[in-house]
């Protein structure tokens, strides 16, 4: 039985007092808190947009200064508590004000994804019911063409928000504001039918940035400078925004420009320590890494990160730190760090560790079930669906979307895991991404890292494609830097997998097909090999 479903001590005779009577301070956990520690505590540090209009450095202080102007602007607007307010932006500190100003007047941050459909916007729009956008200047015109009926009006994050802050005077009251009241909102990616949006509230926002800042976990604190690659608009940026002033991080926003070229020009000029995205913008960037040496961690999340290159960048001195996490976790829920049990094994072994999920954040639960939801043994070779819950995992979503997601206060990932005796997991797919090959699973997870390995590739997606002898087969789709055949990937992959997962066929393509948070968007390719049918 894995140990968190030993029964739980109960303490003995408790007095009837103390039953009745809280002993600790009940001050409600919400984003003022943190708030207040920003704007008094780390005042004096800062906020940096390094955009390609110019760099410019705010303090928190003067943020906060601003923030509370913001406040008064929407109480001027008439938004009242519970009003979603609509984002519609790239990465700054204009961007990062929403983050506080709505949530502090009571309302509810949606932060809509830029690089959605059309269809899709109106529909993460429409379904959050947002009666206010706040645009970039140059992203305003797209909004225009929309059908948006809930939308009263949308506000350019520049012209139109700073002529109403220049003539707004501070909030001196702020509403009055409790833990369960609904502080953001995030839409997820839609790799499968519309987005469906996740609700945080201020008290999972407050947990989460004290969780994700322990040094088990993203281990911020005020010596970093901490530059989110990841986009705001996706997932609450990682909860970046709230975990980084937390500890007085400072934060450095690069606007929309992510090349390779401008992340090293703002790294090196800004002393970058602590940065977060992606692993496709971190293969980008690796040709330039040996070039930076303010920076030490790598933060990689939205998919596996590939071994090679984290041992590559272990090469540079840089550290990838594996995270894991979705828009229902708020969104970070784990970390890939060494435990006392990996003390004494070689720099190789190590290695072997890292690349693999980790251990969930304390105040969160994990397991591992199997089709009828039965819970799977800790041993390290059951694999099950992963499931999570917790004060920072959502329950369900806005509306009445997809409730069979979850079942008794647990989260349905759709993620196939493996859990260790202590708790240390490693996910091997998505439920929907395993071949299932003469009715033994292959891990299209583990096989792109296999064909990463290959020094020609860059990019690598496997995809199930039927087949008339085994049901289906892998197929890998290869972006290249120099010519690959499917033999010699074959004798490549030789020893490093199983033979009977060599794939059946390689597709060389220009780019492999990606969402808009930038994972392979194994629905396009499915797509584009529907034709497909193998022996």
């Amino acid at each position: 039985m894995p140990p968190h479903a030993q029964p739980q001590a109960r303490c003995s005779n408790p007095s009837r007092e103390g039953a009745r009577v809280s002993y600790m301070g009940q001050q409600p956990l919400t984003i003022a808190t943190i708030f207040e520690r920003l704007r008094t505590v780390y005042g004096d540090n800062a906020v940096v947009d390094a955009l390609p209009s110019g760099t410019t450095r705010t303090t928190y202080r003067e943020l906060a200064h601003r923030v509370l102007r913001l406040v008064t602007v929407l109480q001027d607007l008439g938004v009242q508590p519970g009003d979603r307010i609509g984002s519609f932006a790239n990465n700054s500190s204009r961007h990062l004000e929403l983050y506080y100003a709505v949530p502090l007047a009571g309302a509810v941050l949606h932060m809509v994804n830029i690089r959605l459909h059309d269809d899709q916007l109106e529909h993460v729009v429409t379904d959050a019911g947002d009666i206010l956008l706040f645009a970039d200047g140059d992203l305003a015109d797209r909004l225009s063409t929309l059908q948006l009926p809930s939308v009263r009006k949308v506000l350019t994050l520049g012209e139109d928000v700073e002529e109403l802050i220049a003539q707004a005077a501070p909030c001196t009251e702020l509403p009055v504001l409790t833990e369960d009241m609904p502080a953001g909102m995030c839409h997820t990616s839609g790799t499968t039918g519309m987005p469906k949006a996740v609700v945080y509230t201020h008290r999972s926002t407050y947990l989460h940035a004290m969780a994700a800042c322990m040094v088990d976990a993203l281990a911020l604190s005020e010596s970093e400078r901490v530059l989110p690659v990841v986009p705001l608009f996706h997932a609450c940026g990682w909860g970046l925004p709230y975990a980084a002033p937390f500890t007085g991080a400072e934060l450095v926003l690069v606007g929309s420009d992510t090349s390779p070229a401008n992340l090293a020009r703002v790294i090196n000029e800004e002393q970058v320590t602590w940065a977060a995205g992606v692993p496709t913008i971190w293969t980008g960037l690796l040709p330039l890494a040996g070039t930076l040496p303010s920076l030490k961690t790598l933060g990689v999340g939205g998919s596996a990160t590939p071994k090679p290159l984290m041992e590559a960048y272990d090469e540079l001195g840089i550290t990838i730190l594996q995270i894991w996490g979705m828009t229902e976790t708020s969104p970070v829920a784990c970390t890939s760090r060494p435990r006392r049990r990996h003390h004494g094994l070689s720099p190789e072994e190590l290695l072997d560790v890292r690349v693999k999920t980790g251990t969930i954040f304390a105040g969160l639960e994990a397991r591992i079930v199997d089709l009828d939801g039965d819970e799977l043994p800790w041993d390290g070779e059951s694999v099950g669906e992963l499931e999570c819950r917790g004060p920072w995992v959502a329950t369900r979503y806005w509306g009445a979307a997809a409730a069979s997601t979850f079942h008794d206060g647990w989260l349905r990932t759709g993620d196939m895991a493996r859990m260790d005796s202590d708790g240390y997991f490693t996910i091997v797919d998505r439920s929907k991404d395993l071949v299932k090959s003469g009715g033994e699973w292959i891990s299209s997870v583990e096989l792109e890292g296999a064909c990463l390995a290959h020094p020609a590739i860059r990019e690598a997606a496997v995809v199930g494609v039927p087949s008339l002898k085994w049901d289906e087969r892998p197929v890998v789709v290869a972006a290249v830097s120099a010519p690959v055949t499917l033999n010699e990937l074959h004798a490549f992959l030789s020893g490093r997998v199983a033979k009977w997962w060599l794939p059946d066929a390689l597709v060389v393509v220009e780019e492999v097909a990606k969402t808009s948070v930038g994972k392979y968007d194994k629905k396009v390719l499915r797509s584009q090999l529907a034709e497909m049918v193998l022996p």
